[in-house]
């Protein structure tokens, strides 16, 4: 087994602290240390819940997603837990709820200058603490002041004996993933899926099957395809809790969808046509014929995003270069966030056939308003780890 932790960017007097993990050995070796991990940076603990669901949650992870059963075995050894105990939840590495705004779109091959399959994506998020979010969408007023909830991101390598080396980027639950890329060169990223009829999320405890922040992870420990995606996700009982999210996957080879879930619990799945697929905070399958409508306070601007990024992507070649300039172009800072506290929090842009993740992160406001950030690094998945 073998572990390393350390900060790759922000600090004192920045908005945040980035922090790389690199572990490899077997999945209950690197359970046990991302749980040591949340300990010393979240103060997480296992709590107590239903033991009938819980049991039931433990059995389908055993069957459907073995490499979390393991890792959730590690989290146990971390903090001295009976792994048996029906009553003990293990997985959800701080206990922060998770979700975002953000814009993403994915480039096949045929259409960059590179020659190779391009995923772009702003993370764009609340510079508050969870509190305060889910106070401006209609919760409760926060009781104490709290630390941001996006002040603490990882990078995260897994190297594991079996099955697909990772790199994930997560905001604060070191078992969810809000992107990443494996070693085949498939990527996945989460966005809000409505931003305009966001609510605080459900009173509840975790249910049976792969929450909204974990489907990435899932994705990324399971499947070398987008085609294999597609059958995993048919097949995997999901829930959100009152958040709902949906997703972009893609894998080196040019095949995209979108991952979403609509009425009634209805699966919807958006295939890439044409070179361009891309995805920003409405549903997609609910807006596939005739015009967007205009946006307002509430939307975050997700409509025009969105059509900015198809006009970008369509019809013409597009390089890693043009890339980057076309999301920083549709980010928010503080002179465009509208009404909510919302910044580009970092920008990612995978290249699938290198395999790697190249990401800049928000360190604080200029003096004019714009972004202060930290230097690009470049990461890769499994023994490509940077």
């Amino acid at each position: 087994m073998s572990v390393t932790s350390e900060i790759i960017a922000g600090g004192d007097g920045d908005f945040m602290t980035v922090r790389k993990v690199t572990a490899a050995g077997g999945q209950r070796e690197i359970g046990r240390a991302l749980a040591a991990e949340a300990v010393a940076t979240f103060g997480w603990a296992p709590v107590l819940v239903d033991p009938v669901v819980n049991r039931a949650r433990r059995t389908w992870f055993e069957r459907n997603w073995p490499q979390h059963h393991e890792r959730m075995r590690g989290a146990a050894e971390a903090v001295g837990a009976d792994f048996d105990d029906d009553r003990v939840h293990l997985d959800g590495l701080t206990g922060v709820p998770s979700g975002s705004a953000c814009s993403v779109t994915y480039l096949r091959p045929s259409a960059t200058k590179e020659g190779h399959g391009l995923f772009g994506r702003n993370y764009d998020f609340f510079t508050t603490s969870a509190e305060e979010i889910f106070a401006a969408l209609g919760g409760p007023e926060p009781t104490a002041p709290r630390p941001p909830m996006a002040s603490t991101p990882y990078v995260i390598n897994s190297i594991p004996d079996a099955g697909p080396g990772t790199t994930v980027l997560i905001m604060n639950e070191l078992d969810s993933c809000m992107e990443g890329i494996n070693e085949h060169g498939l990527a996945v990223a989460l966005l809000i899926a409505d931003a305009e009829n966001t609510t605080p999320p459900v009173e509840a405890g975790p249910q049976v099957g792969i929450s909204s922040a974990q489907l990435p992870r899932f994705v990324l420990d399971t499947c070398a395809t987008a085609a294999e995606a597609k059958q995993a996700l048919l097949g995997a009982k999901q829930y959100d809790l009152g958040v709902p999210l949906h997703y972009l996957i893609a894998d080196a080879a040019g095949n995209a969808f979108i991952w979403e879930r609509g009425d009634a619990g209805t699966e919807h799945i958006v295939d890439i046509d044409g070179d361009a697929l891309c995805l920003t905070n409405h549903l997609v399958h609910k807006q596939q014929a005739g015009e967007l409508p205009p946006d307002n306070e509430e939307t975050l601007r997700t409509y025009g995003r969105y059509q900015e990024l198809l006009d970008r992507t369509g019809g013409s070649v597009m390089s890693g270069e043009l890339l980057r300039a076309t999301l920083d172009e549709i980010g928010f800072d503080a002179t465009n966030a509208g009404l909510y506290p919302v910044r580009t929090l970092w920008r990612t842009v995978f290249d699938l056939d290198e395999r790697t993740m190249s990401t800049r992160f928000y360190l604080g406001d200029t003096a004019t308003g714009g972004l202060r950030h930290s230097a690009e690094l470049t990461f890769g998945p499994g023994l490509l780890a940077g």
